[in-house]
């Protein structure tokens, strides 16, 4: 009835589709489109930037049908749409690749943890909010003065940027039980529902500031842009 086509293609700006189906979310209208560009926010991923027929709106994860559904951005009401009619569906691809490039760069630094033998314990890939927090089973010593908290950031970045340069790709696939799982390459797998860029040499600027530690919490914030091609 409805295919995620976020998760097949994450640079698919526009696309010919039809009305799966309409309803109401609280009293607001919404439409489900059958091949739907838009990701709904989730996963410490925002939500995409949309419009179907030229009309600007926020994607959603409807909690009775479970579709992906669409409502108006501000205060303009959507058109009444019906089932089958033929509409055309357009994303913000620069607002999408973003988000993408962050959410990617976060299972990267989560693997470059891991190799630290931390272990992820939170994640947010918000715009200017991004970060990855890790707990570390076996005391490190370094995070007790800032020389080893930058030592242990600097351990990150030369993680990080090593799998880069190395411009490995990023694949998904559903395992037995129907989640989508994300692979770096060998480096990480994670059970994931964002959207992601096709490869690691795609991310650019990808910064880390010295890491922090908050009740019991290692904090690694960091940035990331998608590299133009």
């Amino acid at each position: 009835m409805q295919v995620s086509a976020y998760y097949a293609d994450t640079y698919e700006e526009r696309a010919r589709t039809q009305v799966a189906a309409t309803g109401e979310r609280d009293g607001v209208p919404w439409v489900a489109v059958e091949h739907c560009l838009f990701h709904p926010q989730g996963g410490g991923q925002p939500a995409d930037r949309g419009w179907v027929d030229g009309h600007e709106i926020v994607p959603l994860r409807d909690r009775d049908s479970g579709l992906v559904v669409a409502v108006a951005s501000g205060e303009a009401a959507l058109p009444v749409f019906s089932p089958g009619w033929p509409v055309e569906v357009r994303i913000d691809l620069p607002m999408r690749v973003t988000h993408a490039a962050l959410h990617t760069a976060g299972h990267l630094i989560e693997a470059a943890g891991r190799a630290q033998g931390w272990m992820p314990a939170a994640n947010n890939h918000f715009p200017g909010q991004a970060r990855i927090e890790f707990t570390a089973p076996q005391p490190d010593a370094r995070l007790d003065t800032p020389e080893g908290r930058e030592e242990a950031t600097e351990a990150l970045r030369t993680e990080v940027a090593g799998a880069i340069a190395q411009d490995l790709p990023v694949t998904w696939e559903n395992d037995p039980e129907g989640r989508r799982v994300v692979h770096l390459a060998g480096l990480h797998s994670a059970p994931c529902g964002g959207t992601h860029v096709r490869s690691l040499g795609d991310l650019a600027d990808v910064a880390l500031p010295t890491l922090k530690v908050r009740k019991g919490r290692i904090r690694v914030s960091y940035g990331a842009a998608h590299r133009e091609r």
